[in-house]
């Protein structure tokens, strides 16, 4: 297992738009195929891809940053975080590395991040040309985000007082709710809390569940992006999940159609990258291929 340190050491942080932010870049170890610019979800970081990451390594330079109040970036608070700002410093880092044509892969909370960006690629005003974008696992439609208990709770009046609670048997319990028949391990627990409570994170919590309310703000925007995608796009789907599984590819295919990439995985929950990153890694290879 990559352990949070050994992430830590293979990224840097740079300065955009005024914030500390973590990433990791590295080039392709044989004959290059591309770019892949990876977005992680909530409440955890872009230590979320290692498991897939040495095989998609292979032939594809890696680019994943750890979003404003993540992980080992910048957890500024008081913060009012908004997907919109979440898309720039994307876009920002896309622009200082110099990422002209590229890939994205998302998950979760980047998936909302992803479709703010490819509404703004569709409008020629994204940085950079995307390829392709795959999705697992996220709030695509807010009609059919089933939040847990503790995501209602955040996103209540109470929210500053319920994230004293969040704790790492909270977090562990959480996880067990939303995974398929392959739990988290204990370790990977361990350091999804250690990287989700780092440098004070726990005091933003409430304030990073906001993304919920942007969902439904820019409902029309994000969903319109889907539909006039510029670019391939497709879904990887963990079906067990409770939060975003079977029934939002049902909702997928009733507004965007059954004639993109489609990919279930059965007996897969919300973190098909940590649950299945075997099917996950085949599955997006396949779509790679027919691009």
């Amino acid at each position: 297992m990559t352990t949070a340190d050994e992430w830590l050491a293979r990224g840097t942080t740079t300065k955009l738009l005024g914030h500390n932010i973590f990433f990791v870049d590295e080039a392709a170890r044989e004959e290059s195929r591309g770019t892949i610019l990876l977005i992680h979800g909530f409440p955890t970081s872009s230590w979320d891809w290692w498991k897939i990451w040495p095989a998609l390594n292979q032939h594809y330079r890696l680019v994943a940053m750890d979003l404003l109040g993540f992980g080992f970036s910048a957890k500024p608070s008081p913060h009012d975080y908004r997907i919109m700002e979440q898309a720039d410093l994307c876009e920002a880092l896309a622009d200082q590395l110099g990422l002209r044509q590229f890939h994205v892969l998302a998950h979760d909370y980047g998936d909302t991040v992803a479709q703010e960006m490819l509404a703004r690629q569709n409008e020629e005003l994204g940085v950079g040309q995307w390829l392709s974008c795959m999705f697992l696992n996220g709030g695509l439609f807010p009609e059919t985000h089933h939040a847990v208990l503790a995501q209602k709770l955040l996103k209540s009046p109470l929210g500053f007082i319920f994230r004293h609670a969040l704790t790492k048997k909270s977090l562990s319990k959480s996880f067990d709710h939303i995974f398929g028949e392959t739990k988290a391990s204990q370790e990977e627990i361990d350091t999804f809390f250690e990287l989700f409570d780092r440098d004070g994170g726990r005091r933003n919590v409430h304030r990073l569940i906001h993304y919920m309310s942007d969902r439904i703000e820019h409902r029309g925007r994000w969903v319109g992006a889907l539909a006039a995608a510029m670019c391939p796009i497709g879904l990887i789907n963990g079906n067990l999940d409770p939060v975003s599984g079977s029934h939002m590819v049902k909702r997928f295919e009733e507004l965007i159609g059954n004639d993109h990439f489609i990919h279930h995985l059965p007996t897969v929950g919300h973190y098909p990258q940590v649950e299945a990153p075997d099917d996950v890694l085949g599955a997006y290879e396949n779509f790679l291929a027919t691009l």
